[in-house]
Formats: C-alpha cells, structure tokens, sequence
C-alpha cells in the first residue's frame, strides 16, 4: 500500500534529506511531498558577506524547487497553518488540507522582535531572512542603525552595517543583559569586543525596548535611529503549540535523539522548529544540517515498518567563523579563536562549497 510522507518547510535538514534521496532513491512505495512557501532557500551565512558587497544577492540561494524535482518528490508552494496530529492533517495558507501518514517539519521559527522589543515601523526583524534581505535590500544609506542582540547572528550584522556597501553608518549593539555572545569562551568574546571597538560600533550591555516610539537601551534612548534590526533568535509559530504534540516550555516540538516526536513517533522535526529533549541544542542552521541525513535514515525505516536508529549526536563545539565586514573574519571553536583575512577566506570557501554542492545535485544529470 503506498503511504504518503510529507516534508513540510525547505529549510536545511530537509535540503539534506532531499539531498540524500536524490542520491538513494526515495522510500519505496511512498508519495512524497514537499510543502514549504519558496522554492529557494536563502543560507542566512552569507548574508553579512552580500550585505557589504562580497557575494551577489542571488548567489546564497539553494534551489530548493530543483532538488525537489530531482528527488521525485511532489512540490507545494504554500505554508503550514495548522496541525492536527492524530488525524494526520496539514492545513496550508491556501486553505488547502494535505493528509500524511508520516510527517517531518523544518519549517523554521518566526521572528520575535515585535513581541520582545515592542512594534514600530523601523523595526527589521532577521527572521524569515528572505524577508529580512528584501527589506534591507530597499533601504537608502542609513545613519545611524540599532541591531539588537548579542548573539553571533547579531554581532556579525552589527560588523555588516558598519561596512554596508549602500554607505557606511554609525552602528550600535545591544547585547541585552546577558552581555555579549553568551556562552562563547572568554578569549572569543574579548577579540569580537576589541573589533567592535576597532570599527567604532557602540555597544550597550542592556536590554532594547521601545517605548513611546523610541528604541531604548534600558533607561537610555538611542535616537535618532533609522533602522532597528531584531537579531534575537527564534519564536515557535502558533500552530504547534496549538496543534496538540509534545512542546518544549518555548513551545517548539520536541524530538528525541532520532528527531522523533516522543508524543506522536509517526512525526519527526529538524531546524528551528524543534527542541531536543535529551539535550540542549542552538538553533543553527549547522545543527540542522546535520540532522537531515538522520530524519532522510529514519523517514526510510518507519516507511518500511522499521524503528528509526539513526542519530544526530552534536560534537562538543561547533566552529563559528564571524565575518567582521572589513576584510577579515573571528574564528571561534571552543575556547580557540583566531582573526585574519584567511579566516575570511575559509569561510567564503566552506560558504561556497555548501552551495556549490547543492546546485550540483539540482542540475539535471
């Protein structure tokens, strides 16, 4: 009897499941589809590098569509609403509802700016990035920009708008209380200080609210302000908490070290939708990678009657390589850390690698 698995979302683990059954067939006797909003995907890593003029705009795009079509898998340009687990249901935008009998989602988390900060119209949050690109995309040489939070994610835009190649402006960084990259080793955090010195970029060790119109850094406004940028991670969309599976206390689904719904085993999660419930794990998009091949392994097996075995154990350090918009790049990997032009040089090549593999596999062979 043939059985229906539904990929819903095109972020990272399921280009990598895409990936994997481009080269190994898809599951025997299934229909598979992909349903997710964009036929790209844009790798939100070189996003810094476009943003002062060392990649082309279009050139961090995974044609998503094209891997579909390679892999034999039905594509649906729409996005998830709605989740009804027990029923198997998928309800989309469009109105439509597709039924599964094995689901996996790596849909990506929403934007929390507007929730944490406050709204206003200046406000840019980074999460969809496609959104965030558009926007920044048609914006004028600003003078004066405020990217709040002091994660990697923000600290390397921080170092982007300072060498935005549309004009440079005056940057600051608020951290929030947590300081700067929490959870980066001493060494990381100090060299990544010393940079931001360097370039001129304020930093405010508070938390960024607006208040009455103003962006502020606790008590003290920071205007005038041409652009606020929300650099603050992920939110878990609406429609899974509601949809009735096992959530972690931020809402995301949870998922064991198979990437497995311990409420719900015909359903697996990836990316920034989903928490581990076995271990703490960031959302990033190099976990996310990695955890494809593991949900494509196990997607296999519970196709065929099997239990899934595969799993994604994370190393104990992931490498960051922060681009710092000046021709130079920070290396962090645990307590190590390094600068240098070649620093940046190895980041451009491992960035262009992962894309370059990505469309190979989606030209026709």
């Amino acid at each position: 009897m043939t059985q229906t698995l539904l990929l819903v979302g095109g972020g990272h683990a399921h280009v990598a499941v895409l990936a994997d059954w481009i080269a190994r067939g898809v599951p025997a006797d299934a229909r598979t589809v992909l349903l997710t909003p964009q036929p790209t995907l844009r790798y939100s890593g070189m996003v810094p590098g476009w943003i002062v003029g060392q990649h082309g705009r279009d050139q961090a795009l995974v044609d998503v569509a094209a891997l579909a079509q390679r892999a034999g898998v039905e594509l649906i340009l729409d996005s998830c609403t709605g989740l009804d687990p027990d029923a198997r249901r998928v309800r989309t935008a469009g109105g439509e509802e597709i039924a599964f009998d094995f689901a996996s989602f790596d849909t990506g988390g929403e934007g929390r700016g507007a929730a944490l900060l406050g709204d206003n119209p200046r406000l840019i949050d980074v999460r969809p990035i496609g959104a965030f690109v558009d926007r920044l995309a048609a914006l004028p040489a600003l003078a004066h920009v405020v990217v709040a939070g002091g994660g990697a994610g923000g600290v390397e835009l921080a170092f982007a708008l300072r060498n935005r190649a549309a004009g440079q402006a005056q940057v600051t960084l608020v951290t929030g209380r947590s300081g700067l990259l929490p959870g980066f080793a001493p060494a990381v955090q100090r060299r990544v200080a010393a940079a931001l010195v360097r370039q001129q970029i304020a930093m405010q060790v508070d938390d960024a609210r607006i208040a009455e119109g103003e962006i502020m850094a606790g008590a003290r406004s920071l205007e005038p302000t041409d652009a606020i940028i929300a650099a603050l991670g992920s939110a878990a969309p609406r429609w899974v908490r509601e949809s009735g599976l096992a959530v972690d206390d931020a809402g995301f689904i949870s998922v064991n070290q198979h990437h497995q719904s311990p409420s719900h085993p015909h359903i697996f999660a990836a990316g920034d939708v989903a928490a581990r419930t076995d271990r703490a794990l960031a959302h990033s998009g190099v976990h996310a990678v990695f955890a494809g091949p593991v949900i494509a392994a196990n997607l296999r097996a519970v196709l065929a009657g099997e239990a899934p075995l595969a799993s994604y154990h994370p190393r104990a350090h992931s490498l960051y390589l922060m681009n710092t918009g000046d021709g130079s790049a920070i290396a962090s990997y645990g307590p190590f850390t390094a600068q240098g032009r070649w620093v940046l040089r190895l980041k451009h090549w491992i960035d262009r690698l992962w894309i370059e593999k990505y469309a190979a596999l989606a030209k026709e062979s």
